[in-house]
């Protein structure tokens, strides 16, 4: 300090800048030391480097004053620096090639990103007095600014990858039908009917080509769609193109995307049947419709609109072959062909397409009569023509055939409930009153759509699909119940599991007064009436969300009334309740021992209030039937470890019983062998005859 002091107290215009130098130098040897002191073996650059330094430091010492020597010893500790920062780097960032079997192409080019990155932030660092400090915090902010430039980048090339259970992957399917559709339609008329084409030539000229681009758009489309590996979605666009690449759908395109309309040059334009490779794309129709049948709500009437399509186009396809045919042939030549065009009632081209797709529909339905066939040819494709229409015959009757049974598999099934019901209650001789409920009953049901069982429609979903089910269906029912408010949410998910539906018909006690509590209602429509024992006068009227019978299930000590119905409950007209027995929720209830606590707790809050709790009983020692059940588990966990026991036991003595044969039998070898005992511990010697 007094150093310090003392220079300060006699100014000299260059020895500050000295002074400068000095600290810079020696923090410069510090860092460089601190660098390289972990390395077992120092480079001989930088020995010279730092040997040069030193007499540099030395020379610039002596000769302050010299502004030529410092500033060359300045460039020098510079050219140091920078050298000394990159040769550190290096080694730290070697790669490992273990570890660089497992990355990706993303994260090379993460970390080649922030190599260089560090390596700038490295070489630019020494600006004159800048302390390291400094320097990571900008390293640390370039590093970061790095990262979300490459998450960014790597979130632009996510949002490109098409997710085929999209909305988007099924509106293009739809847009790309359109102009697969127009091919298969309309190319094989124009290469017919030459009136078709020439007339209205511009016009398919800009839907071929419009339907061109779509094809290309549809292979990009198809490149960026994603697949699902190891149940996650491939975002990554090389590795997509080289799966669609592998595909047979690729090889299709490709074949459909070729210019093989560049002939018209020299053929002519009034060729269309060039484009005939335009329709290998037909595997994308197929899809279109099999991701419309799963997502319309009336897959039987989509079903019986495609396969009346199908037939259309086979009769359309059918008849411009026959017209081809007979142009080939000669119009007019024999009866089978088709007439004279030179004749103006056949010569129309609406007469043309109409007569031939006539007479297409006659020969594949094999309905009516058409001319008979003259010429070998006539013959031949008259024989295709008909089992074509033998196949189609087969395929119409049993297709429609199932999917009207399917239509009706529902009202089948409901109306053999109805017809076994009746034949009993008629074998029993049920009262004609009784008979009319319950058949009023049933229909009920079946106007009201309340006929399929839920439990057996779900058994085919995953345990968690059903719970997400049924607590978009029946939670806020559940919640309205007042000792089921504030529990936990995996306790609803196990009683909204639990919860039955039931129909009850006007007039039917859901409960009377004394009976055991062995469920608890939750009325989702209809009325019910609280009711006294003549079952007329009517006390309360219950309507949509109310519940009753939640105590009783609980079976709290100390109540006055048990487990007993205190009212009579009785439906007004038709009412939809949904019932929760008390098994099920004691079931419930065995994992979940606090929430249990806290429902018994509400229950006798809710007891005291409505002064149906008397406390002296609730004071007394454990219930007896608790102890009882306590008992019965007891015996029941007893039983099974008796059995588990004895069958140790008939193992223990089955085992036995084989070391014994084995014991025996090893004994009766060595006495045929003409052994004798050894004594313990000496080896057998080897019989060289026995050899």
């Amino acid at each position: 300090m007094a150093k310090v002091n003392t220079q300060h107290s006699h100014p000299n215009p260059t020895r500050p800048e000295v002074r400068t130098t000095d600290r810079e130098l020696s923090h410069i040897e510090n860092g460089l030391s601190r660098t390289h002191s972990p390395c077992e073996e120092t480079p001989s650059e930088l020995q010279q480097a730092i040997a040069m330094e030193t007499r540099g430091r030395a020379e610039s010492r002596r000769n302050s004053l010299a502004g030529q020597g410092s500033a060359r010893l300045w460039s020098l500790i510079m050219s140091l620096r920078v050298w000394g920062a990159r040769r550190l780097h290096s080694q730290n960032q070697r790669p490992d090639a273990f570890l660089e079997r497992f990355r990706g192409a993303e994260l090379k080019e993460v970390s080649s990103q922030e190599s260089n990155a560090q390596s700038n932030v490295g070489g630019q660092e020494p600006d004159g007095g800048r302390s390291d400090k400094a320097g990571k915090e900008e390293r640390e902010k370039k590093e970061e600014e790095t990262k979300e430039n490459c998450v960014k980048q790597q979130e632009k090339k996510d949002t490109l990858v098409v997710d085929p259970s999209s909305n988007v992957y099924y509106r293009w399917l739809t847009i790309i039908a359109l102009p697969i559709f127009y091919n298969w339609c309309l190319l094989v008329c124009r290469a017919c009917f030459d009136e078709l084409q020439s007339e209205n030539l511009i016009l398919w000229l800009v839907l071929d080509y419009c339907a061109d681009v779509l094809y290309g758009l549809d292979v990009l489309v198809r490149a960026r769609t994603g697949f699902l590996e190891q149940g996650l979605m491939v975002r990554d666009a090389k590795r997509l193109w080289q799966h669609y690449t592998k595909t047979l759908h690729f090889k299709l395109d490709v074949l459909s995307l070729l210019p093989t309309d560049l002939a018209y040059f020299k053929l002519g334009i009034n060729y269309p049947e060039l484009r005939f490779n335009r329709l290998l794309k037909l595997t994308r129709l197929f899809e279109f419709f099999d991701r419309t049948e799963t997502r319309t709500n009336y897959p039987n009437v989509f079903r019986i609109g495609n396969l009346v399509f199908y037939i259309l186009v086979i009769i359309h396809w059918n008849a411009c072959i026959y017209f081809a045919i007979s142009k080939f042939i000669g119009f007019g030549t024999d009866s089978w062909v088709y007439p004279n065009i030179s004749n103006p009632e056949y010569g129309r081209l609406s007469r043309k397409y109409i007569y031939s797709l006539y007479w297409s529909t006659l020969t594949l339905t094999t309905i009516g009569e058409t001319p008979p066939p003259v010429k070998d040819g006539e013959y031949l494709f008259v024989v295709i023509d008909f089992l074509v229409g033998v196949l189609i015959f087969a395929t119409i009757v049993g297709n429609v055939g199932s999917m009207i049974s399917n239509m009706n598999a529902s009202r089948a099934e409901f109306q053999a409930k109805i017809d076994s019901v009746k034949q009993y209650m008629q074998f029993r001789k049920v009262t004609k009153d009784l008979q009319t409920r319950v058949i009023r009953w049933f229909d009920y049901l079946w106007a009201n759509r309340k006929t399929m069982d839920e439990k057996e429609v779900l058994r085919s979903l995953p345990d968690k699909l059903k719970a997400e089910i049924a607590v978009n269906v029946h939670l806020d029912t559940l919640k309205k119940v007042r000792i089921f408010q504030d529990c936990e949410a995996g306790l609803l998910v196990e009683l909204v599991l639990k919860l039955r539906p039931a129909v009850f018909s006007p007039g039917d006690y859901i409960c009377k007064k004394g009976d055991i509590g062995r469920e608890m209602y939750i009325i989702k429509e209809g009325k019910l009436a609280v009711v006294a024992d003549d079952g007329i006068t009517q006390f309360v009227v219950l309507s949509d969300g109310s519940y009753f019978g939640e105590i009783s299930i609980l079976n709290i000590k100390g109540s006055k009334s048990g487990n007993r119905r205190t009212a009579n409950i009785r439906s007004i007209g038709y009412s939809d309740l949904f019932c929760l027995s008390k098994a099920d929720l004691m079931e419930a209830l065995t994992e979940y021992p606090d929430a249990k606590r806290a429902l018994e707790e509400k229950g006798r809050q809710v007891l005291i209030k409505d002064n149906l709790m008397d406390e002296d009983l609730a004071k007394v020692g454990p219930d007896p039937q608790d102890l009882e059940e306590k008992v019965e588990h007891l015996e029941s966990s007893l039983d099974t470890l008796q059995t588990r026991f004895a069958r140790l036991l008939a193992e223990y003595n089955a085992t036995q019983m084989r070391v014994k044969q084995r014991l025996s039998q090893l004994e009766s070898q060595v006495k045929l062998c003409g052994g004798s005992p050894l004594p313990d511990g000496d080896p057998p010697e080897p019989d060289p005859k026995q050899q």
